[in-house]
């Protein structure tokens, strides 16, 4: 379901976007409305679901996470058990960072984002050891162009 939003909650989203640390005071001057009145609509953006946590953007060059890699899933199997024991599975694998089931040649695509080739094959080794997969196909990053991009509001 689609949220209904004007254009106070758009900038009031388009800021936090660009920084979620931003005060009370700050993001109120930055959208054009009294501190209560950001506040009220902030919180309403909350309690709707439209906003669900505000988190960190951390440099993973920096922290030594310089291997990004898509990882591309065909399967034989569709059944809900399968279906809930590799979203299981899958999850409980911090490397995979992004998890996406899609239409097209491939049932599911993952972004990997680990230090280098050894720890990926670790993370491929822990992917493919508890269930039955079709085919496993691996893209890796040379470049990141555009990452964590605002969405367009």
């Amino acid at each position: 379901m689609s949220e209904k939003i004007d254009q106070f909650d758009r900038r009031i989203l388009r800021e936090l976007q660009r920084d979620a640390g931003l005060s009370q005071r700050d993001l109120a001057e930055k959208v054009g409305l009294s501190q209560n009145a950001c506040w009220r609509r902030l919180k309403s953006l909350e309690e709707r679901g439209v906003i669900r946590g505000r988190t960190l953007n951390v440099d993973r060059n920096r922290l030594g996470l310089g291997l990004v890699v898509f990882v591309m899933v065909k399967t034989r199997h569709h059944s809900t058990t399968w279906l809930q024991t590799f979203r299981q599975h899958v999850s409980s694998i911090p490397e995979v960072v992004d998890f996406f089931r899609i239409g097209g040649d491939y049932d599911y695509m993952l972004r990997i984002v680990t230090t280098d080739m050894q720890s990926f094959d670790s993370v491929y080794q822990r992917l493919i050891q508890k269930v039955e997969l079709e085919s496993v196909t691996s893209y890796f990053a040379m470049e990141a162009i555009e990452e964590r991009r605002p969405l367009p509001i």
